[in-house]
């Protein structure tokens, strides 16, 4: 599979192409959707229907935090939990897989994780291992890691199971909120 090359946007590098490959061989449990999502300052941001490859900072390291969290899906959800043995909610699976793979010790929830350091990134600037944050009226409620090509890894609610989504489904467009960079 070739990776899409947007006018504009550098040509993505075989370690991006990579990553972002080994994540679709785990990626193809995802559904599919489309649409736009809102953020809370207002205006939309249109989802893509195909999604450029961008180099991570850290190629090896946002690959190691990419097979872990995808190493967690089928784990169940547990408010508050942040262990594979215990389950997981949102920002514990956020929190196990960058302190265990990428020793970065991150805020614990998901709107501690959206107003800690680091810049925003605009979807079609979106490297794996990125964190995607989601909510309504403002509120971060929710957060991910993509994992490229429009998906991501995430724990989404009580009686589910860490899975991977698209950004683009029908409920995460409508609810995205926004994208931060924490490897560098």
């Amino acid at each position: 599979m070739k990776a899409a090359h947007y006018p504009g946007t550098p040509a993505p590098a075989p370690a991006a192409r990579a990553v972002v490959l080994a994540g679709l061989l785990a990626a193809t449990v995802a559904g599919c959707g489309g649409g736009t999502a809102v953020r809370p300052g207002g205006g939309a941001v249109s989802m893509r229907a195909q999604w450029p490859a961008v180099e991570p900072a850290d190629p090896v390291r946002a690959n190691g935090v990419l097979m872990r969290a995808i190493g967690l899906v089928g784990t169940p959800y547990r408010y508050g939990g942040n262990t594979p043995e215990g389950g997981f909610d949102c920002s514990g699976l956020v929190n196990y897989v960058f302190r265990d793979m990428a020793d970065l010790r991150l805020p614990r929830s998901s709107r501690e994780l959206a107003a800690f350091q680091g810049p925003l990134i605009a979807p079609a600037r979106l490297a794996p291992a990125d964190l995607v944050f989601f909510g309504t009226g403002g509120a971060v409620t929710h957060v991910g890691i993509y994992v490229g090509e429009g998906r991501f890894v995430h724990a989404p609610s009580t009686g589910g199971t860490v899975r991977l989504d698209r950004l683009d489904g029908p409920y995460w467009a409508r609810a995205y909120s926004g994208a931060k960079r924490v490897l560098r």
